[in-house]
């Protein structure tokens, strides 16, 4: 998971309820069935303050998803956090310096729970993508230090433990890290994060080690039906066909490659239809593995490395002369990543201004996602210039998070049925109204 809500703004919080409805399928194997989670979204109000911050960003547990599990022996309830960007699911657990907790897991209650040592092949061989290496403790348990891209960080030992998926015949043991230490730069917000589900392609991750082949979200935007979760197969017939491209894989180590997360290659970004001029070697990963490109849910917005934002920033630009006001004010920097804003009257956006913007397009292998419309702008909450809101282009620039690769957010996934399909190494896109789906499927109005 990279790039996340500036905590000095209105948040989106995507929570996961867990009303699983099993589809099909009366087998026990994962992989044979379909478990469907509605979203239900939820607006933190905060501070607007939108220029460059001193501090570093706070952009990892800001915009999440979040079910709750039962987990251990006897069921002992947990939200987690649902994060395509990492590998180790882990649980806050209870200890005695912890004033507060509530809704945390503890050990000690739990007759299935087994800690894993540190001379064991899944200390020793499952963790080599860990980006610091697992290690012993003074009890010669597996000790894992997980960070993020916001300095936040968890602490504890690896152990394997009951997890109840859906209904009683699904309870499968997991590798998970049971952490003592939950650390970030916004206590309070940490404080409700009691676990964190990783669903990359890691051999440790959730969906890895539930064998679950794919699985899909679909996100709306609106508050009325904010979209679905989907473990396992999609094959409804009602479903628009998926458009495929190919997961990217490099199995050498390299500094700034990601091998576990879900990459694909971006081959070029059209403006209305035009092609930008975007040399093909800026797209791909380098020596280094800098370049990369991936597709993250927990992502808000949609980041490019510096040279490509210039280019379609540029373009917009011109595209949109005549039609939107700029922002003029040089030091303002949209959750410190965001120059292009505009100033708008919100009687404009009420008639439909949107429809006029030209449709930004990014262009994969064999698929692409057209953003147009409202999608493209995103209001600044609180801030407003005479009778104008100020609304900002909904791309930013990886050169001003310190981050070497480009990351397709959510915010521009709305209303696309996304598939993970794991099994295939690939990632399937397709146009879709979610709501019309989530109906389909049982959930919703």
């Amino acid at each position: 998971m990279f790039s996340r809500f500036d905590p000095a703004f209105s948040l989106l919080l995507l929570i996961l309820f867990i009303r699983a409805h099993r589809c099909f399928s009366s087998s026990s194997s994962h992989s044979s069935q379909t478990l469907v989670l509605p979203l239900k979204t939820r607006i933190n109000p905060t501070d607007n303050s939108g220029h460059r911050p001193t501090d570093k960003l706070h952009f990892h547990h800001n915009v999440t998803l979040t079910v709750t599990l039962t987990v251990g022996t006897p069921p002992q309830n947990i939200s987690m956090v649902i994060d395509t960007g990492s590998e180790l699911s882990w649980l806050r657990c209870n200890r005695s310096s912890n004033p507060n907790p509530i809704n945390n897991f503890d050990p000690t209650r739990s007759s299935s729970y087994s800690p894993v040592p540190c001379s064991s092949p899944t200390c020793r061989t499952r963790t080599r993508d860990f980006l610091i290496p697992a290690s012993c403790d003074s009890d010669k348990l597996c000790h894992a230090t997980l960070s993020y891209a916001d300095a936040s960080s968890s602490e504890g030992n690896l152990a394997a433990e009951i997890f109840h998926i859906g209904n009683s015949t699904n309870n499968s043991s997991l590798i998970f890290g049971c952490m003592g230490s939950v650390s970030g730069s916004d206590p309070e917000e940490d404080s409700k994060t009691t676990g964190l589900l990783g669903m990359n392609r890691g051999s440790l991750s959730f969906v890895s080690q539930m064998g679950f082949p794919r699985f899909s979200y679909c996100i709306s935007g609106t508050d009325d039906f904010p979209g679905f979760l989907l473990l396992g197969d999609s094959n409804f017939t009602w479903l628009t066909p998926l458009n495929y491209t190919p997961l990217i894989r490099i199995s050498m180590p390299l500094p700034y490659f990601d091998r576990v997360a879900y990459t694909v290659q971006l081959t070029g970004i059209k403006v209305n239809g035009k092609l930008l001029p975007i040399p093909k070697s800026v797209l791909v990963p380098d020596h280094t593995g800098a370049g990369q490109t991936m597709v993250d849910s927990g992502t808000q917005f949609t980041f490019l490395l510096g040279p490509v934002y210039t280019a379609l920033r540029t373009e917009f630009l011109n595209q949109t002369n005549g039609i939107l006001t700029v922002y003029e004010e040089p030091d303002f920097i949209f959750q410190g990543t965001m120059d292009l804003c505009y100033r708008i009257l919100p009687a404009r956006i009420r008639t439909g201004i949107v429809h006029r913007l030209p449709t930004v397009s990014l262009v994969f292998e064999g698929a692409e996602i057209a953003v147009s419309g409202q999608p493209l702008l995103y209001r600044v909450p609180h801030l407003t210039v005479g009778n104008d809101s100020v609304y900002c282009f909904t791309f930013g620039n990886s050169d001003l998070m310190g981050m070497e690769a480009y990351v397709i957010g959510h915010h521009h996934q709305q209303n696309m049925w996304i598939e993970f399909d794991l099994q295939r190494s690939r990632i399937g896109l397709a146009p879709v109204q979610c709501d019309v789906s989530g109906q389909r499927l049982g959930i919703g109005s």
